[in-house]
């Protein structure tokens, strides 16, 4: 039995810690719930205790799972690696996407999203850490890339994310997240506003918190670990 409930209450109260140790307000930071390779039965407890949105990696599981809770008042969020013969399931049926890394793909997604769907909310994902087989623009690409996203019509760009290298310590997290922080306030200087980060994870969201993040990405800590033979 998913103890999902209980583990969303501990992490509500956790994310308001650490905004206010950010001086931040309570409700600033979103929580994304990573449903990626847990079941049907457990997107419906965490909606039970109260979560309306959902992140998910892998489109064919994404799509049944949707169709399996079948809620109109979730929000789903792309977060996997696009390819690009999955852009048109992604435009149909998700509400954001955080992992545009390059304008192919943006172009795809604003050319597939039907009109009937409203924008859709992209997010580019960027390379704050150099790590191999790691997605993201490369930083001094992104003002090229995120004007060009701006521009296209049926998507709106939201604003940065990121999946940094593994840091164990509290400061060394905040550097890689202050990086993606200063790269978005570059773009408002630029004339490009965003009001999205999406950073942090479940072993590093108060660092996340505290450099500005607006959206979590939280998986293990609010479902447990992922069901024998799940990646």
């Amino acid at each position: 039995m998913i103890r999902v409930t209980e583990n969303f209450r501990k992490i509500q109260d956790l994310l308001a810690e650490a905004s206010a140790n950010a001086g931040r307000a309570a409700d600033a930071v979103r929580l994304l719930a990573v449903s990626k390779s847990q079941p049907a039965a457990a997107v419906f407890e965490a909606v039970s205790a109260g979560q309306r949105e959902f992140g998910e990696n892998f489109v064919q599981e994404a799509l049944s799972k949707i169709a399996e809770v079948k809620r109109d008042d979730l929000c789903w969020h792309f977060i996997g690696r696009l390819q690009s013969n999955k852009t048109r399931q992604v435009a149909e049926n998700f509400q954001w996407v955080h992992t545009i890394d390059r304008l192919k793909l943006a172009q795809r997604l604003s050319r597939q999203r039907p009109y009937y769907a409203g924008d859709l909310n992209v997010c580019i994902q960027v390379m704050v850490d150099v790590e191999e087989g790691k997605s993201g623009v490369p930083p001094q690409d992104l003002p090229e890339l995120a004007r060009a996203v701006a521009e296209l019509p049926r998507l709106k760009l939201r604003g940065l994310m990121c999946i940094p290298a593994f840091h164990g310590e509290f400061e060394a997290q905040r550097t890689s997240f202050r990086r993606l922080r200063l790269l978005a306030e570059g773009l408002s200087a630029a004339g490009i506003k965003t009001d999205t980060l999406s950073m942090g994870m479940s072993a590093d969201f108060a660092a996340a918190i505290r450099e500005g993040a607006t959206i979590v990405r939280i998986g293990t800590a609010l479902f447990g670990e992922r069901p024998s033979g799940k990646v």
